[in-house]
């Protein structure tokens, strides 16, 4: 997929692995909606990058707001790159210290955000990406999704967490099926332990603690490298239904 002249929207796209996203595309030539809850910072992105850029409100799990935001993108021009970074990270475990079971609410939320979200975008952008003229090899859209190494690792209270990351990881392959008679790609990234505004809070030591603890190199991962992964997907024309992990060799202890 050529990213210069076609459209993307990029889910969370108004801070951290979305923001790089979302910078990378625009250097790369791209018209992008930035799709995101945080309409301070979405707004003020998309005023910052100028007129390739446009901001839309939304929350992944309501199907009218994503259909907006991807017939905004499908406006600006051909809309052939989807790229999912919108999720939460809340952290419970199944039984706390004084046996308190975990709250149910707090696990069909998070699942509902991270995984049904997911597939709410996927599912609206790719009945638009389906309607556009092919390209030299059939392809007319592709879709990354970002997963987690939590997918395979879950620590000690990630069950809502490690079971949304799974679910998008399990349904990358059946849906790149699904969507291969469309000249659709679907792929998914699974970032190990990035420098994103939520680590950002963490105090010095704990975030220099958290990258010492990875194999090599010992960092935490930057988001233009998870924004660079994002975009050789887009180019590479034969990655389709695979996950890919992007965390250093890491391999989370259970705590």
């Amino acid at each position: 997929m050529q990213i210069a002249g076609s459209a993307a929207v990029v889910t969370g796209g108004a801070s951290g692995l979305g923001e790089a996203t979302v910078r990378a595309l625009v250097a790369g030539g791209a018209r992008v909606v930035i799709a995101d809850r945080d309409e301070t910072k979405g707004v003020a992105l998309a005023k910052e990058l100028g007129a390739a850029v446009a901001f839309a409100k939304t929350d992944v799990t309501d199907a009218a707001q994503v259909q907006a935001a991807v017939d905004a993108a499908a406006a600006l021009a051909p809309l052939g790159i989807v790229i999912q970074c919108a999720g939460v990270g809340w952290a419970a475990r199944t039984l706390n210290k004084e046996g308190v079971a975990h709250d149910y609410d707090l696990f069909k939320n998070v699942v509902a955000i991270n995984l049904v979200g997911h597939f709410n975008v996927l599912r609206l952008a790719a009945a638009v990406m389906a309607k556009n003229a092919p390209g030299p090899s059939g392809e007319r859209g592709v879709v990354v999704n970002t997963a987690s190494v939590a997918a395979y690792d879950g620590q000690i209270g990630q069950a809502a967490y490690a079971a949304s990351k799974a679910g998008v990881v399990g349904m990358t392959l059946p849906i790149a099926r699904d969507l291969s008679a469309a000249g659709i790609r679907v792929c998914t990234i699974a970032p190990g332990t990035f420098d994103t505004p939520m680590l950002a809070m963490l105090p010095e030591a704990a975030r220099e603690a958290l990258g010492a603890g990875i194999p090599f190199p010992k960092r935490l991962g930057a988001p233009a490298e998870y924004a660079a992964l994002a975009l050789h997907i887009v180019t590479n024309a034969y990655l389709n239904g695979e996950t890919i992990r992007l965390d250093g060799a890491l391999r989370m202890p259970p705590k």
